[in-house]
């Protein structure tokens, strides 16, 4: 609970600081934001994350939860998963030319997902494998290569063949499923570590 309280109030935070910076170029002329917000798509998707975001920042607090109920609202926290694909897809529409950047958040928002499915079902089956979280950021990595590989097929009729063999090359440099297997590893790393050291009461973190 307190990792997602976390994670929802730093989105927003940095979903409002975008918001502002974009307002900003716009010299502050708020009617032509709104109608920009309106009239383009891609905008009125990033609109709505951040207003995900912000109901979630304002329910953050503890007596927003006692208020609310556990269940309702963990409910609406949940939306957070909602808020970063809006987010996700937020980022493809509005790259113009190197989509690497937003490659590399869909793939660690697949991975999230991907560990959050395999946590639901650990529980019920006695506990999570530790090669688990291993082998879904090995997937992961896959996963954003073959997808990389299916949107320049589709957007500029490269061969996919092309793409997954320059995913090999690194001496091109490292392409975006390569960045998404360290940081998931590091974030599985860290787990790791965590659950070794003395926890002094405290649970393991979870990646959510």
């Amino acid at each position: 609970m307190q990792v997602r309280r976390l994670v929802g109030v730093t989105a927003f935070v940095y979903v409002a600081a975008h918001l502002t910076l974009y307002a900003a170029d716009e010299s502050f002329d708020l009617a032509k934001v709104a109608s920009e917000i309106v009239l383009r798509i891609y905008l009125t998707i990033g609109f709505v994350a951040l207003l995900i975001l912000a109901a979630m920042t304002a329910t953050s607090t503890d007596a927003m939860v006692r208020r609310l109920g556990g269940r309702r609202w963990r409910r609406l926290h949940q939306l957070v998963y909602a808020a970063a694909l809006l987010g996700v897809i937020h980022f493809f529409m509005q790259t113009k030319a190197n989509v690497d950047q937003p490659w590399v958040m869909a793939g660690l928002y697949g991975w999230l997902m991907a560990y959050r499915a395999a946590d639901w079902f650990a529980r019920r089956w006695g506990g999570m494998p530790e090669w688990l979280p291993v082998a879904l950021s090995v997937g992961a990595g896959v996963a954003t290569a073959l997808g990389e590989s299916i949107y320049y097929w589709i957007k500029l009729g490269v061969a996919p063949t092309r793409v997954l063999a320059a995913n090999l090359d690194v001496a091109a440099g490292l392409r975006p499923a390569w960045i998404v297997v360290a940081i998931c590893l590091g974030f599985v790393l860290a787990g790791a570590v965590w659950k070794r050291l003395p926890r002094l009461g405290r649970p393991a973190p979870k990646y959510s």
